[in-house]
């Protein structure tokens, strides 16, 4: 209550105080440079961590922030892993005019032009591909996505999701099908620095893209646009009469977060040098999903701590039982739920509140 009257007092002091750094997070980004020098021998998982940490930051911007529930989220992230690896194969290309029959005249087919393309096996070209691309596919979903809530919303994310991996699929000749993308060539960062096995350069590339997104969606929550999404959230009704469009604004952020799904697709491709259809399976979007649940949604912060949460107990839980493994994330998904309703984060708030309410 104190936050919003905060708010309506003086919103533009209110989201510079949203802006302005505190020493835990200092504390945490530090944190991230750990592996490099504690645990070298586990950096190609802490760069799997920053990309799913990534996906899962996309995921929050409309689900904790804009109220948009996806059960398909992984169609973004699936569309920017293929997009990535099919821009780095070579292939000849022919535009040609096909034969045709007017009345008693034949027209024979002529070959325009043929031209072999090289490929792109530059890390950046890859990312701005993969970004292009989910972008289009966002913006042209959101016009559907605008429209639907709740259950019904839930179900055009989940067949959305479901209708483009039968699509990448049946599409074997570009996506390799169940066999997989083959021929993947990525080049070295900058020129300079290749991905090796031990994940030097990957999780190096995966930190500083994922800390550079970070800083853009903080801004970007914080700001009298982020301020409208927390309404729509609360209120879609209500927020066109004073000024914040409904559609619009959905239509903006939905966009937005299929941009860093694709993002954080093509840096697993990658880092792996490959993609399957495991990129766009609904497994990629139930754990997403359930990684912001052990987070917390609407917290920015949730969706990195629920990837680094998520991520280290299936590598644990998996060594101890690869067919089990599962289970125990299931035992603490359903424990985190029963005493942390809001989340790991939501928890420590509700402990620090309590602390600063008694010693006060």
């Amino acid at each position: 209550m104190a936050t919003m009257a905060g708010v309506a007092a003086d919103p533009h002091a209110y989201l510079r105080a949203q802006t302005s750094w505190r020493p835990i997070e200092i504390v945490f980004w530090l944190a991230t440079l750990v592996p490099f020098f504690l645990f070298p021998s586990y950096l190609a998982l802490a760069s799997q961590i920053a990309i799913t940490a990534l996906f899962a930051l996309s995921l929050d911007l409309i689900l904790g922030y804009a109220g948009i529930v996806s059960l398909g989220h992984a169609a973004f992230f699936g569309l920017g892993a293929y997009t990535a690896g099919i821009i780095t194969k070579p292939a000849l290309v022919s535009l040609a005019l096909p034969a045709f029959k007017i009345l008693s005249f034949e027209f024979p087919g002529l070959e325009i032009v043929s031209f072999e393309f090289p490929g792109w096996s530059d890390p950046f070209v890859g990312l701005a591909a993969a970004m292009a691309v989910a972008g289009v596919f966002g913006y042209a979903s959101s016009f559907v996505i605008a429209r639907f809530k709740h259950l019904a919303l839930i179900m055009v994310t989940l067949g959305l999701g479901l209708l483009l991996h039968e699509a990448a699929n049946r599409a074997s000749w570009l996506t390799g099908g169940s066999d997989g993308l083959q021929g993947i060539r990525i080049g070295p960062l900058l020129g300079r620095f290749p991905f090796d096995l031990y994940g030097y350069t990957g999780y190096t590339y995966s930190l500083i893209v994922l800390f550079v997104v970070f800083l853009l969606v903080r801004r970007l929550v914080n700001s009298p646009f982020g301020l409208s999404l927390r309404g729509i959230r609360e209120n879609p009704v209500r927020m066109p009469a004073i000024g914040a469009p409904s559609p619009a604004h959905i239509r903006k952020v939905y966009t937005i977060a299929g941009v860093i799904a694709g993002m954080a697709g093509a840096m697993l491709t990658q880092t792996t040098g490959t993609a399957s259809l495991g990129v766009l399976e609904f497994q990629r979007s139930a754990d997403v999903l359930v990684i912001l649940i052990l987070g917390g949604s609407g917290r920015l912060y949730g969706g990195l701590v629920g990837a680094i949460i998520f991520m280290i107990a299936r590598d644990q839980f998996s060594g101890i039982n690869p067919q089990l493994w599962y289970f125990w994330i299931g035992v603490l998904l359903v424990t985190v739920v029963m005493f942390l309703p809001n989340g790991v984060l939501g928890g420590l708030s509700r402990l620090l509140q309590s602390w600063r309410a008694r010693t006060s």
